[in-house]
């Protein structure tokens, strides 16, 4: 992609924004979770996210551990094929344990469901949470709900803080939507 192919990208939640809102996140999950809870944070597009949430938590007194699990149902595409593959799976014994599953951005619902259905049903997870950064109700096409959410989002494509368009922008330190090509 050339300078001239490259769309432009309008700041729809600035740094600041970004950054607030995870710590209030933290102060609230550190209250309302157990002291043994298992961060595993949803890669890729969730690990800027999951590091920020994961020092904020620190901050707020919470010193979990952290694995990570990786799935794919975009590959390059901007729509969810429906269809989820593991990746890379967890390291960690969850079995009788409280997770947190952390994920950039909660749409359709498939992927997430899944990984919460991983947790209980093959890992063995006591209690499974769902913490996204962003939350589209109006493109589930599943009945999950998560527990935590920093931002509710409209239609638009976003990119940025973790987020990417074709694996690109993920990057950027703010959320912002592709308005066009430049």
């Amino acid at each position: 992609m050339t300078s001239a192919q490259r769309p432009t990208v309008s700041i729809r939640f600035s740094a600041a924004e970004i950054a607030a809102r995870v710590d209030a996140m933290a102060k609230d999950l550190a209250e309302q979770l157990p002291a043994d809870t298992l961060v595993v944070s949803v890669l890729k597009g969730s690990f800027v996210f999951a590091a920020d949430l994961i020092r904020a938590l620190s901050l707020a007194g919470a010193d979990w551990s952290m694995d990570f699990l990786t799935l794919s149902s975009y590959g390059t595409g901007t729509q969810t094929t429906g269809s989820v593959k593991v990746v890379r799976d967890i390291v960690d014994d969850v079995r009788g344990r409280d997770v947190l599953l952390v994920d950039d951005i909660l749409e359709s619902g498939f992927t997430l469901s899944f990984a919460k259905e991983m947790m209980r049903k093959e890992h063995g997870a006591h209690r499974v949470w769902i913490c996204t950064l962003l939350d589209k109700p109006h493109k589930r096409r599943t009945e999950l709900k998560p527990d935590f959410t920093g931002f509710e989002a409209g239609d638009e494509f976003l990119v940025g803080y973790g987020l990417d368009w074709a694996h690109r922008f993920r990057g950027l330190p703010y959320i912002g939507v592709v308005e066009k090509a430049a």
